[in-house]
């Protein structure tokens, strides 16, 4: 509930909804809005939904989480967000990223990562980014790939060379000044970043699916 009144008020804020505008466009009561706002009374979770559709947020859902927090204390109910975001494939991803297929057509995966950008899941292929010791993603995991944040050296990313129609997954890098895109496997090459390279996303999440 916290979560989901923080993520409210600060898209608000960024949007400059007031209370009044929301309401309208809910089809309520200013003051309805603010008890909820103000933890008064709590919104069921289809409200807690809608109002994030209100505000733009559609591609977020509020999932309802069920937890035994231990023997002694009944199950407690917490709303928290979690947010949805579509699975993509390697094949066709790079023109995926150029025109997105419209929600509701695709598989979608649960995340309580809140995405800055057009965020998408992938599936990891291949053992290129499969290290013996240290940080290593297996083939099999699922990453999480958001476009908006910034593409910093030490990052994972996704990335596609001009001359290629398949997008590559490797840790961005700085060496003597100069950006690479390296394999997390010593077993596989390295690759200078160069002009003719974009980055589609940087991954923000990895998760082993069973």
């Amino acid at each position: 509930m916290d979560n989901w009144i923080a993520l409210v008020k600060a898209n608000m804020e960024d949007r400059k909804v007031t209370q009044g505008e929301l309401a309208e466009r809910l089809g309520m009561s200013q003051g309805g809005v603010g008890h909820w706002l103000n933890k008064r009374r709590a919104p069921s979770l289809t409200d807690m939904n809608r109002v994030l559709a209100a505000l733009g947020l559609g591609y977020l859902e509020v999932a309802l989480d069920i937890r035994e927090r231990a023997d002694e204390v009944p199950l407690e109910k917490n709303y928290n967000p979690y947010f949805r975001y579509p699975v993509s494939d390697w094949k066709g991803l790079c023109e995926i990223r150029e025109e997105r297929a419209p929600y509701g057509t695709a598989r979608f995966e649960l995340t309580d990562y809140h995405a800055h950008g057009d965020a998408f899941w992938l599936p990891v292929t291949g053992d290129a980014m499969t290290a013996p010791s240290g940080l290593s993603v297996s083939a099999g995991m699922m990453i999480l790939v958001d476009p908006a944040i910034a593409a910093e050296p030490g990052k994972l990313v996704v990335a596609q060379w001009a001359e290629s129609p398949h997008a590559t997954f490797r840790q961005l890098l700085e060496e003597s000044g100069q950006l690479y895109l390296v394999p997390l496997n010593p077993t596989y090459p390295k690759r200078q970043f160069t002009g003719d390279c974009r980055i589609l996303g940087v991954v923000v999440q990895a998760t082993a699916k069973f």
